[in-house]
């Protein structure tokens, strides 16, 4: 009764969804409907056979009766024959004797009849007899049967309990088995964890050991390489920048030459700048362009004041050429004239000879298109203080010519000088002081380059001999997929 009380409470759980199954009852379901349907395909088979027995016994008792009436019958026609033919007899003989016969004859039938009816009625008995025999057969067989199908389930569910125990038994075994695993798979991975852990201590106590190196073999490798990269690079350095410098003299006379079109192009070009700038930068003057085919230079740039009085003007002539021509000087005079402008300026590319930056000559300005935006702001300025000083003074002269002489005046020549050549020393000293730190951050860089290119090769070489024991160093690994390099 204990077992079957264990067994009725093994149960194991499903593997794919954790459902836990009672094993018995699955076994005991499975073993009941096998014998169920064994059972019903007995029972079928019995009153199958009952069932031709039945009839079996039907065709005989029929088979039975049909002979007895038919001997009955022969027998009772054979008895009328021979009576008519004894009565024939008779009456053709005595009657006496006839009668007699025909009376003992008589007796006779009778008592045939009732061995008939005598036999009739012991068919009839041997008919409820063989009735009450196949009843009886049947409920011995019926007894019979259930005794043996009592029998085969008492033994099938001795089988089964048998087989649900034995299983149970081999299920608790195994999971004894998988217990005793887990254990030793437990022990295995704590023994694992610990040796990882082990092996990592001894992994990071190693990897400061050879930073450590590492960083004392960079710094010495550091030293060596600067000093004598320092020496071996001194000369070839110096050879880079005369070459460098020559490079660059062929690259500004060929971008020179490049940029040359036609000369009548080249002056087109600056002739726009001029006037872009002056519109750009003057909103309230005016800019007046001298058309193509008209006598006279390139443009008028008239300043006004803030109350929109015309103070003065600037006549500019655009000039693109290799040679400084002093012929330009007699004609901007003349242009002047024309168009009684005060001040003319001359914007080339080419300087005269003993000029080497902005003047004036003649009364004339003279400057590159670099220093023109400079001297367009002081000639401004000037002529809106002039203006000023002549407006305080509206009845002592004539305003026009108190400008003409203070703007072709040594002073104002002086003061413009000043300016400019301030203006051409700073912008010489940005260009200077940007070469030189150009040169200088190269130099740098192409040191920096050279002391990552040997670390990286000592690191790989130390590596390849030390193995995994040295850590990645995260600067000199590839980048990993889907990230950026800061």
């Amino acid at each position: 009764m204990h077992a079957m009380e264990q067994t009725s409470q093994a149960q194991i759980n499903c593997p794919k969804c954790g459902t836990p199954i009672d094993v018995n009852k699955v076994l005991f379901e499975k073993v009941r409907t096998e014998i169920g349907q064994e059972y019903e395909n007995t029972i079928a088979k019995e009153r199958e056979a009952l069932a031709v027995r039945e009839k079996t016994l039907e065709a005989s008792q029929k088979a039975m009766d049909a002979k007895v009436s038919a001997a009955v019958e022969q027998q009772v026609s054979q008895a009328k024959k021979e009576q008519e033919a004894r009565i024939r007899k008779t009456l053709e003989g005595e009657q006496a004797d006839a009668l007699k016969t025909l009376q003992t004859e008589l007796q006779q039938k009778s008592e045939q009849v009732k061995e008939l009816n005598q036999t009739k009625a012991l068919l009839a008995q041997t008919q409820r007899e063989q009735g009450e025999q196949a009843e009886k057969i049947r409920a011995e067989e019926e007894g019979k049967f259930s005794e043996r199908m009592a029998t085969f389930r008492k033994e099938q569910e001795k089988a089964i309990r048998e087989e649900v125990e034995g299983g149970v038994k081999t299920l608790q075994e195994e999971l004894e088995k998988k217990s005793e695993q887990l254990k030793e798979l437990s022990q295995t991975k704590a023994l694992l964890a610990k040796s990882e852990r082990e092996k990592g201590e001894l992994s990071e106590k190693l990897k400061a050991d050879l930073e450590l190196q590492l960083n004392e073999q960079l710094a010495k490798a550091k030293t060596e390489i600067s000093k004598t990269e320092a020496d071996k690079q001194e000369l070839k350095l110096k050879e880079k920048e005369e070459l460098i410098d020559q490079m660059k003299s062929q690259m500004a006379e060929l971008q020179r030459r490049a940029e040359q079109g036609s000369m009548q192009s080249q002056g087109e070009v600056q002739e726009l700048a001029i006037e872009e700038w002056l519109r750009g930068a003057f909103p309230l003057d005016t800019v007046e362009e001298i058309s193509k085919g008209i006598r006279g230079g390139d443009c008028i740039h008239r300043v006004h004041d803030r109350t929109g009085h015309e103070l003065g003007a600037i006549y500019f002539e655009s000039k693109r050429t290799k040679h400084f021509t002093e012929g330009w000087i007699a004609k901007l005079k003349q242009d002047m004239q024309a168009a009684k402008t005060h001040v003319g300026v001359i914007v080339t590319e080419a300087m005269p000879a003993d000029m080497d930056r902005m003047g004036q000559r003649d009364g004339i300005w003279i400057c590159t298109y670099e220093e023109f935006k400079g001297l367009c702001f002081v000639l401004r300025e000037m002529m809106l203080q002039v203006g000023v000083a002549i407006s305080s003074q509206q009845n002592k002269g004539d305003k026009m010519e108190l400008l003409y002489n203070y703007l072709t005046g040594s002073e104002f020549r002086m003061h413009i000088e000043a300016i400019v050549g301030s203006y051409a020393k700073m912008k010489g000293d940005i260009l200077a002081e940007r070469r030189a730190y150009e040169r200088i951050w190269n130099e740098r860089d192409r040191n920096l380059e050279l002391v990552i290119k040997n670390t990286s090769q000592m690191f790989g070489s130390i590596k390849g001999i030390a193995g995994n024991a040295i850590g990645p160093v995260q600067s000199l690994e590839l980048p990993e997929i889907g990230t950026t390099i800061e």
